[in-house]
């Protein structure tokens, strides 16, 4: 089974990081193409057909990340590694 790390997992944790919102994440944040190598995972891209799908989303769920997510999950046919319950109301399989 391929594992995957997607570029908006990357974008997010960088992003929080730099807000002071994931401080632990420093660095994770400081070497994203490290921290993936390192677990095995592969680079999964943000394509423009991930992002037409992210953004035609039903549901009132706003976080552009969480959103993005979702749609490489049901796009790519992936598992979710996340503790997020609103995630399964679009019927994406979550592992935790």
């Amino acid at each position: 089974m391929t594992s995957a790390h997607s570029a908006a997992s990357a974008w997010e944790i960088t992003t929080k990081h730099r807000l002071g919102k994931l401080p632990e994440a420093g660095v994770v944040a400081l070497d994203i193409p490290g921290a993936i190598a390192s677990q095995g995972f592969e680079e999964l891209p943000v394509s423009v057909q991930d992002a037409a799908r992210a953004g035609a989303l039903q549901g009132t769920h706003r976080d552009p990340f969480d959103r993005m997510l979702v749609a490489q999950a049901l796009t790519h046919d992936l598992v979710l590694v996340s503790s997020e319950a609103h995630f399964k109301q679009y019927g994406v399989h979550i592992l935790w």
